[in-house]
Order: C-alpha cells, then sequence, then structure tokens
C-alpha cells in the first residue's frame, strides 16, 4: 500500500485507515471515484429531494441559433411581377423598398379601418371597412380596381370555403 492509502483520505478524513482496507477494495475504490469527483453522480438537490442531473455529455449540446422569422412580402411581390412581366427580375435593394412599401400601406389602412370601427361604433372589423379605407386612401382608377381586385377575392374564397364548409 502506499503512503496515502495508509494516511487517510483527505475527503473521508483521518478515520479511514488500515481496518477500513479490510472491508475490500470498495472503500478504497469509494475514494478514488471521490477523489475523481465521481461521488454519488446523477443526483444533486435538497434534503430529502434527489433530482437527478443529467450527464456532461447531454447538458452540454451545441447552442443552435435561431433563424430570425421575417415576415416578408417578398415571395408575393415576386409571384406578382412575374404574372405582368415575365422577362423581368428585380434587386434584393429594389424587393426591400418594395417590402416596405407594402409594409406601409398595410399599416395606413389598418389605421384607417379601425378609425372608421370607432366612428361608426363597432366592434368588428368587415371587408366593407376594408373598402372604405381603399377607396378613401388611393385616387381615382387606382382605387376603383384595387376593390374590384379584392371584391373577386373575397368572391373566391367564399366560394372555396363554402365547399369545404369552413365560412
Amino acid at each position: 500500500m502506499s503512503q496515502s492509502e495508509s494516511e487517510g483520505s483527505p475527503l473521508l478524513g483521518p478515520a479511514m485507515d488500515m481496518a477500513d482496507m479490510d472491508m475490500g477494495d470498495k472503500t478504497h475504490k469509494l475514494t478514488k471515484d471521490l477523489k475523481k469527483g465521481k461521488g454519488n453522480k446523477g443526483f444533486i438537490g435538497r434534503k430529502g429531494k434527489a433530482k437527478f442531473k443529467m450527464p456532461n455529455e447531454v447538458q452540454q449540446q451545441p447552442h443552435y441559433r435561431k433563424r430570425r422569422s421575417s415576415e416578408s412580402y417578398a415571395t408575393y411581390l415576386y409571384k406578382v411581377l412575374k404574372q405582368v412581366h415575365p422577362e423581368c427580375g428585380i434587386s434584393k435593394k429594389g424587393m426591400m423598398i418594395m417590402n416596405s412599401f407594402m409594409n406601409d400601406i398595410f399599416d395606413r389602412m389598418a389605421t384607417e379601418s379601425t378609425r372608421l370601427l370607432r366612428t361608426a361604433q363597432k366592434k368588428t372589423l368587415t371587408s366593407r371597412e376594408i373598402q372604405t379605407s381603399v377607396r378613401l386612401m388611393l385616387p381615382g382608377e387606382l382605387s376603383k380596381h384595387a376593390v374590384s381586385e379584392g371584391t373577386k377575392a373575397i368572391t373566391k374564397y367564399a366560394q372555396n370555403s363554402q365547399h369545404s364548409g369552413d365560412f
């Protein structure tokens, strides 16, 4: 036996001597495990309440960055562009400007529609308020085209949802 084993373990105290070694290698193994930091592996917590601690291999998984979910009109704008001018494209900067324009128009429409709701003392936003806000905001021929496209979209939606039973 080595000199450190005969003196006792600093973790178990000087009470561990040659008599403890007679119990077999279990006490000796416990001393080595405690020195290596393996004692009571897996359990931490308060008195009487044992909480299981995950092994270090499982705890230290690589942290992947979450992608920001940025909502954009880019895909829809590109589809409309290809319907109108199939031979044309748009740059990234141009798409950013168009996306900003769409966000601005949406915000203005929503603000105007809620203003109409408050004036009429209603609580439900319907297609009628949206149509009125489009007529108020967009000039002349542009508002007429927007209203007809909106009416067409709502009619198509109503027909599709009647067949599926949603509306």
